[in-house]
């Protein structure tokens, strides 16, 4: 990733991961900030479901390093791991949190199961990503079947603090017999009509570059 972004830095915005157990992390995200020029990184707390890992007392220099050198942060999480970015976002105000997937939305829980992720929207800092809604539904296009998460998440963090995305590019779209890309752009565009024009194109470009700084 840092390769392609030196390679090709009008076309591209770099993010890594950082191993939230390993204690050199903060010494990493410097290095990779500094040195190879990313912009943020992604973390996976829903993969350690038996522990509070973004916020063990280990991880403290950590999130002061990522917020003093202006890094966009990404969560792959579900509602389970919603306090844990909480109190990041309490305790970083200035520092750019997005929920990626729409924090995994689950049909088959209760409704109020999800309201964890909603309630991430009292943080101005956080936004969501519309993203992979295919793989939450159990419909065709346009996977209606989701659509009231998406509406309560519109409601909760309006069409300012969302973005559109995909999930994995390339050859397992293929493998898995995913929506291409077009089709992911396509769902936005006409699928959902609960969105005005302006909140589409909002949503399809206008946050990350308010966020990223490309405007």
């Amino acid at each position: 990733m840092a390769d392609s972004q030196a390679r090709f830095p009008d076309r591209s915005i770099g993010h890594g991961m950082l191993d939230p157990q390993n204690p050199d992390n903060a010494d990493q995200a410097r290095y990779w900030m500094e040195e190879r020029g990313l912009l943020g990184f992604r973390f996976h707390p829903m993969y350690y479901p038996d522990e509070k890992v973004l916020t063990t007392p280990q991880n403290r220099p950590l999130w002061e390093v990522l917020a003093a050198m202006g890094a966009v942060i990404q969560f792959h999480l579900n509602a389970a791991c919603a306090d844990q970015v909480a109190e990041i976002a309490h305790r970083h105000p200035q520092m750019p949190l997005l929920l990626d997937h729409m924090g995994y939305p689950n049909l088959d829980e209760p409704a109020e199961a999800f309201q964890p992720i909603v309630e991430l929207a009292n943080f101005d800092n956080v936004a969501v990503k519309i993203s992979d809604v295919h793989g939450r539904s159990k419909q065709t296009f346009p996977y209606a079947d989701v659509h009231p998460f998406i509406q309560r998440l519109h409601h909760a963090f309006g069409a300012e603090r969302m973005l559109w995305g995909t999930g994995y590019p390339g050859r397992h779209r293929t493998k898995h017999n995913w929506p291409t890309l077009g089709e992911e752009l396509r769902l936005v565009q006409e699928g959902f009509d609960f969105l005005s024009p302006r909140e589409k194109d909002q949503m399809l470009g206008g946050t990350a570059a308010r966020i990223w700084g490309l405007t």
